[in-house]
């Protein structure tokens, strides 16, 4: 279905598993990638951390391989994968199983019906020890939940905030 619905660019039509966090098409679901751009959360401005109202000097922007998530902290990415989510299907993000267990956790929220755009994600470092994530490799799946019809209100109907981002987005509040 993603692939004949162009839902997902690049496509990787089997799940790459050899000397890397897996990546790509998978049982149920579709692993997706980091990319190599960054935002690591610092506090040497001794900011408050506020949505409505987000202080952008509050980052560190990094593009590399690895990036290093301090203890107890997160960064920002976003995904290698463009997606087009169709009017009638629902998507949800889970954290990749490899890095929950390093205590790396993923939270992104649900793609919504017409959403695209590249995925921003947050990914956060439960541990008191530094932590590596690498770019370009697996960080969580997708599962696709198709509705019996399409939505009354789609998420480009509702002209959404954060429709057809690019890069690394940060918090938004519509005035």
């Amino acid at each position: 279905m993603a692939l004949e619905r162009g839902m997902i660019e690049p496509f990787v039509e089997s799940s790459i598993r050899r000397g890397v966090v897996s990546f790509g098409l998978s049982s149920y679901g579709y692993d997706i990638r980091v990319s190599n751009e960054f935002k690591i959360f610092t506090n040497v401005n001794s900011a408050i951390v506020d949505p409505k109202h987000f202080d952008s000097g509050s980052f560190v922007d990094f593009t590399g391989d690895v990036c290093i998530i301090p203890p107890n902290s997160f960064v920002l990415s976003r995904t290698v994968e463009y997606f087009r989510i169709p009017r009638d299907v629902l998507t949800i993000c889970l954290g990749k199983s490899t890095y929950a267990r390093c205590g790396l956790i993923v939270n992104v929220t649900p793609l919504e019906p017409e959403w695209e755009g590249y995925l921003t994600l947050e990914i956060s470092n439960t541990t008191p020890l530094p932590a590596k994530v690498y770019a370009n490799e697996g960080i969580a799946q997708l599962i696709f939940l198709g509705g019996d019809g399409v939505c009354e209100q789609s998420y480009a109907d509702k002209k959404g905030k954060y429709q057809g981002q690019s890069g690394v987005v940060l918090p938004r509040i519509e005035q």
